[in-house]
């Protein structure tokens, strides 16, 4: 038997390849999805199933490429929102056979009217199931979120605790198998931990300790969840089944000259921030490579033009193969180095960082001119928050930057400074000019006070 995880770093995403007897299924492929063929084929396997735990929000699904690619069968859940058009639909009690393994089907409504989730069965120990590939809906440490249904908030939450209660039927041995991990848009309080049993969740995880109904379906109506634009993108592609992903994620180097002469709709500068707060060109925006499937898809649109300004080759082909997985924009080239910009007599941009007892001064001075600008999200605002500062998700700026006075001065601030500086980086590629991040941030700002 043959069970392995493939971790897709920025998203969190976790899929899985299981086999036996010479087939092997697929368990919520990504994109870029040749890696599972070259695995199953390096163990004599034959891909020949590929199921789906719902239709994701977060990333372009490979079940339509890898379907393809492989000839094999894709399975989704009962949608609502309309059928997909590359799967067949699976059933509550559904089993499949996978060599020793069978494969039995879980309706588990609640993330998603359309979610399963898939009993791993070995036929070397008929006593029960050894594990359950949960997809959305119960991670380690945290459960899935419900509010992708605003009118039906109460109804979707109860769904998802009666899954719940399915999935933890089936025995405290099980071993738990989620879609993602720590760090996905899709959960808040995952543990660092990708491995756990069901026993262990209930006794440990908080979400699955309420003592009532009522009780677990009014603290995940009050739960609060960003979905930034591309959420809706992610839907219809995997409606209607995405393209393949481009075999090179290596974008067409670009010169100066070049850099400076193409059209594009985004010049994205994916260094570390405080590398581009040192120096960058002028119009650029800040998206480090390890934030990109964060807040990428607050920024950029499907069919837009991207160039991208990296330190190195691997940073390019990084943040390329970040934007493909959730197919957002074209990526139309790549420039290596700041350095050498400055170097050839262009000038470069800088945005200062200031220190807390700056903040602390700026703040006695109660000068109307200028903001402090908090870019977390609502749930660390309420639990801290500094007095006289304003409140914006560093997400929703891309459209709230009209709210903004340009002639005004900014500082951006977060939990350390990090999301800051792609806040500082993106209005000032909208043209803001006096602009300044609070170095530490809220961490900062906390130790002074202790």
């Amino acid at each position: 038997m043959l069970l392995e995880k493939i971790k897709t770093p920025g998203l969190s995403h976790l899929s899985y390849l299981v086999g036996s007897g010479g087939k092997a299924a697929v368990i919520d492929p990504r994109r870029d999805c040749e890696c599972y063929v070259e695995m199953a084929r390096a163990e004599g396997l034959e891909i020949t199933h590929i199921f789906e735990t719902h239709r994701n929000e977060d990333l372009v699904s490979g079940a339509p490429i890898l379907k393809e690619l492989t000839g094999a069968r894709v399975l989704h859940g009962p949608n609502p929102a309309g059928a997909i058009k590359y799967a067949d639909t699976a059933r509550e009690g559904e089993e499949f056979e996978i060599g020793q393994l069978r494969i039995k089907v879980l309706e588990t409504p609640g993330h998603t009217d359309d979610h399963l989730a898939f009993v791993l069965h070995d036929a070397a120990y008929p006593d029960g199931p050894v594990g359950v590939f949960t997809g959305d809906a119960l991670f380690v440490g945290d459960v899935g979120r419900t509010d992708f249904y605003p009118d039906r908030k109460r109804e979707v939450a109860g769904l998802l605790f009666d899954s719940l209660q399915k999935i933890l039927g089936l025995g405290d041995q099980v071993i738990l198998y989620p879609a993602h991990g720590a760090g996905s848009v899709c959960g808040s309080g995952m543990a660092e931990r990708e491995f756990s049993t069901l026993g262990h969740e209930r006794l440990n995880n908080t979400r699955l300790q309420f003592e009532t109904k009522e009780a677990f379906i009014d603290f995940k109506v009050e739960e609060n969840h960003y979905q930034p634009p591309y959420f809706r993108l992610m839907e219809r592609l995997n409606l209607e089944g995405g393209d393949a992903a481009p075999r090179v994620m290596r974008p067409q180097r670009l010169s100066l000259s070049e850099l400076e002469a193409v059209e594009v709709d985004h010049l994205i500068d994916v260094r570390e921030p405080l590398a581009f707060a040192s120096g960058h060109l002028p119009g650029s925006m800040n998206l480090p490579v390890g934030m990109i499937s964060a807040f990428a898809g607050w920024f950029i649109g499907e069919s837009e033009k991207i160039a991208l300004i990296a330190s190195d080759e691997d940073q390019l082909e990084a943040a390329m193969t970040h934007l493909v997985r959730i197919a957002l924009g074209t990526v139309v080239g790549g420039y290596v180095g700041v350095v050498p910009a400055a170097a050839q007599g262009r000038t470069l941009r800088t945005i200062p960082m200031i220190g807390t007892d700056e903040v602390a001064q700026r703040l006695a001075k109660e000068d109307e001119s200028w903001t402090l600008l908090d870019v977390r999200d609502a749930d660390e605002r309420a639990q801290s928050a500094i007095e006289g500062s304003r409140h914006i998700y560093v997400g929703e700026l891309h459209t709230r930057y009209r709210d903004l006075d340009r002639s005004e001065r900014y500082t951006l601030m977060c939990a350390s400074g990090m999301r800051a500086t792609v806040a500082a980086g993106w209005l000032a590629s909208r043209g803001f000019e006096n602009l300044d991040v609070y170095l530490g941030s809220m961490g900062a700002w906390s130790a002074s006070s202790s």
